[in-house]
């Protein structure tokens, strides 16, 4: 269990609106400055992997960037031993991923990041045992928020009105409050109700639909790798990714944007893996055992509140995860990004030995955004038919990737960038250098590849 720094609080009673991922570890970080933290949620907690009503998302295929996984290790030294001892998988470097994008397979190598392999609500799981077991942390579920509290001049939130599944409604007062309600946040209503400014909002309307299946496969089925990643191409602009969980199980999740959805009855589903734009999925599940039917789910856009720019916010209250930023679930970021979100509210917590101000805390928290936002948003207009602004930087972004793409098929210290970047654990902008660049030209100067298609380096260790 991590050991919280003995210094002075900075108050007494701390409020977390959400238990899930960015809401645990929103406690978890609490805890250091406040003598007391309630994690609020409207569902019962049940300890394990079990699907939550509140978090539909967390039946398909989840991945824990290699910067999660750093950030969940600096906050609960040995997380990762331990959950790899209850059942999870862990793997070092890029081999046990195997990419294919923009029609390339991108050479696998070590990366030198370390991977964690489980699904959303065993990794939930497994994390709230331990928040559950900090000092001064308490839990109130199966309880529905029904508001704020304010100071009657709106300047600060002071609390917050619940009800739960039986008895009146309460109050439970705090310092602070921390929003991490996820996609559903209800903070821009009530700021709007207050007098505030909503925030701004980017949304790219991607139209995301996904549909998930769990399946015990053969041995061997996937060779070494523990995940295998198929993004669209241009020509064909279907997703899926088929990822190794606990208990000698399989997510394969498959998507399509703009209302091509994959069916939910298995024949559909499977003729769906079989249109990918590579087979590595669909020989994968070929005479697997399916564990349940289909599950389907739909994103409708990418979503960012921009608080960071807003003049005034009420004292007492901040915002965390999804609340903040929801990115197309097919590029794995938004655990990862909610990780980061944690550690800056720590940092600020813990210098300034005070409530952290949220003009300050947004803007730090943007910062974090920015990197996987940028991502996410050039890969999806990387697509004609998605809707939006594409920027010079955008449309130089985007026809440079397939290009680092094509050479990453050959040139494994380009693969090992990308991956770093993917990961969270390098910036973007890193594989703009000019010695990368210059690789990536050279590399294709010599293989002359053809975009786009499905290319495989000659005799490729697939593993």
């Amino acid at each position: 269990m991590a050991s919280t720094v003995m210094r002075q609080r900075t108050g007494d009673h701390a409020v977390v609106l959400g238990a899930s991922m960015a809401g645990l570890l929103a406690a978890r970080v609490l805890t250091e400055s406040y003598r007391g933290v309630t994690l609020i949620d409207r569902d019962v907690l049940l300890e394990g992997g079990v699907h939550r009503r509140a978090a539909p998302h967390g039946r398909h295929v989840h991945v824990l960037q290699p910067r999660g996984g750093e950030v969940l290790e600096e906050l609960f030294p040995g997380f990762t031993a331990a959950v790899v001892r209850a059942g999870a998988l862990t793997s070092e470097g890029l081999g046990a991923v195997r990419v294919m994008l923009s029609g390339y397979r991108l050479r696998q190598v070590d990366d030198g990041c370390s991977r964690l392999f489980a699904s959303r609500p065993f990794l939930e799981g497994q994390l709230r045992a331990r928040v559950r077991a900090l000092p001064g942390v308490s839990v109130v579920e199966g309880t529905d928020i029904l508001g704020l509290i304010t100071t009657p001049d709106r300047r600060r939130v002071s609390g917050v009105r619940v009800h739960g599944p039986a008895g009146q409604p309460r109050s439970i007062m705090a310092d602070l409050v921390v929003d991490a309600t996820g996609r559903g946040s209800r903070t821009p209503v009530w700021l709007r109700e207050w007098g505030y400014q909503r925030p701004a909002e980017d949304r790219v309307e991607v139209g995301m639909g996904y549909a998930t299946r769990t399946f015990r496969l053969p041995p061997g089925a996937m060779g070494r790798a523990k995940l295998l990643m198929v993004g669209g191409t241009l020509d064909n602009p279907r997703m899926g990714g088929l990822g190794a969980i606990e208990g000698g199980r399989c997510i394969l999740s498959l998507g399509g944007i703009l209302g091509d959805y994959p069916p939910i009855d298995p024949a559909g589903f499977t003729a769906f893996a079989a249109s990918l734009p590579f087979p590595d999925i669909a020989r994968a599940i070929g005479g697997a055992e399916p564990l349940e039917d289909p599950v389907g789910f739909r994103f409708p856009a990418s979503v960012r509140h921009r608080y960071e720019r807003l003049r005034e916010f009420p004292e007492g209250l901040l915002v965390l995860g999804d609340a903040v930023s929801s990115f197309n679930p097919i590029y794995g970021q938004g655990m990862t990004v909610a990780a980061n979100q944690a550690l800056a509210l720590r940092r600020l917590l813990l210098a300034r030995n005070t409530e952290p101000s949220p003009r300050h805390y947004f803007r730090l928290i943007a910062k974090t955004v920015d990197p996987p936002w940028d991502i996410a948003v050039s890969a999806d207009l990387a697509f004609p038919e998605v809707p939006g602004t594409r920027t010079l930087k955008i449309r130089l972004v985007n026809a440079y990737i397939p290009r680092l793409h094509a050479a990453a098929v050959h040139d494994a210290a380009l693969s090992a960038a990308f991956s770093r970047v993917v990961g969270l654990i390098d910036r973007p902008e890193g594989l703009l250098r000019p010695d990368r660049v210059l690789r990536v030209w050279q590399t294709n100067r010599r293989h002359h590849p053809a975009s786009p298609m499905v290319v495989t380096a000659p005799n490729p260790q697939i593993r």
